[in-house]
């Protein structure tokens, strides 16, 4: 059975995406269109470029994501070592660690730039804020005046993966200008891209969206004494305001909602006791989906009154 599968944004509770995964492909589904923002756009990269949810499980139970924090001397310094950084560089981390390990993985199965894929394969979404503007890459690289089939894949993972102030802004330098555009993670304009790959009328296969939802707590109360504080604030602020947003009837009939408890989406240091919770949470997740599942009632609640293609 067909489908295109849409993953959220999640930081490193994107681990949840690969159980659910791999019940969904047990079941019989494969992925023929893929999307998805931030962490989702590092699973729908692996899964458009071959790799099957086995493959992903094993990445996942070896992979230190420690490693993937890009640090330098200035971040051994006491008290200046994230905040030089955040200050000169508009973020704590580097970001390049991922892209290079992204890069990696994707070389294994022979593919490196959009072009070594079938066109309308992944859609990786991102923001850029020198423009103001939401990205769908490979789509919209041909309006900075770059060839989308030439552009690499693990590059457009970094930029969708780039947490503002938590992560170095991404430079995507080109001939239009001199300065370059700062590109940031892809959730800020569009964290569930649900939406991307829908068609008029009746579609021929579905679309799955995959969803991370933590953990319904009171959010407390954050005392402003300064700059530091209000970033803190604002920071947990914005990494929290995915999880406590609705999506319509439509969106929500073909979702699954992953719950990823108190795990946060920069908890990089997260132990294996976090990782088996958040991969038999999104086994768990897929099987509730599936088993209220019914294509044909979906079709009749949500597109009969469209015309076929």
């Amino acid at each position: 059975m067909k489908a295109d599968a849409v993953f959220e944004g999640g930081g490193v509770r994107g681990i949840a995406f690969i159980g659910a995964i791999q019940v969904m492909e047990a079941s019989g589904y494969e992925w023929e269109r893929l999307a998805g923002t931030s962490a989702g756009s590092v699973v729908a990269a692996l899964l458009a470029c071959g790799y099957s949810a086995g493959e992903l499980v094993e990445i996942m139970y070896k992979l230190d994501y420690s490693r993937l924090l890009g640090r330098t001397w200035v971040h051994s310094l006491p008290i200046l070592g994230k905040a030089l950084p955040l200050l000169f560089r508009s973020g704590i981390y580097l970001n390049t660690p991922l892209e290079e390990r992204l890069t990696y993985w994707l070389n294994r199965k022979g593919v490196s730039t959009f072009g070594d894929l079938p066109e309308g394969k992944l859609k990786i979404i991102a923001s850029d804020i020198s423009s103001g503007k939401m990205m769908v890459l490979p789509d919209d690289l041909s309006r900075y005046g770059i060839s989308p089939s030439q552009f690499p894949i693990a590059a457009a993972v970094r930029m969708s993966t780039t947490i503002p102030y938590f992560f170095q802004p991404y430079r995507l330098r080109t001939k239009l200008k001199r300065k370059p555009f700062y590109i940031l993670d892809g959730g800020l304009l569009s964290n569930y891209p649900i939406w991307l790959f829908d068609v008029e009328g009746i579609p021929n296969w579905p679309t799955f969206g995959f969803r991370l939802l933590g953990d319904r707590t009171e959010t407390p109360f954050y005392e402003i004494r300064g700059p530091i504080s209000m970033f803190h604030a604002m920071f947990q602020t914005m990494l929290k305001a995915h999880d406590q947003r609705h999506v319509d009837s439509h969106s929500e009939r073909r979702t699954v909602f992953i719950p990823t408890g108190k795990v946060s989406a920069t908890q990089f240091g997260l132990g294996a006791e976090d990782r088996d919770m958040l991969f038999h949470s999104g086994q768990n997740a897929a099987r509730k989906f599936l088993a209220d599942w019914d294509y044909e009632e979906y079709i009749k609640a949500f597109r009969i009154s469209q015309k076929r293609d």
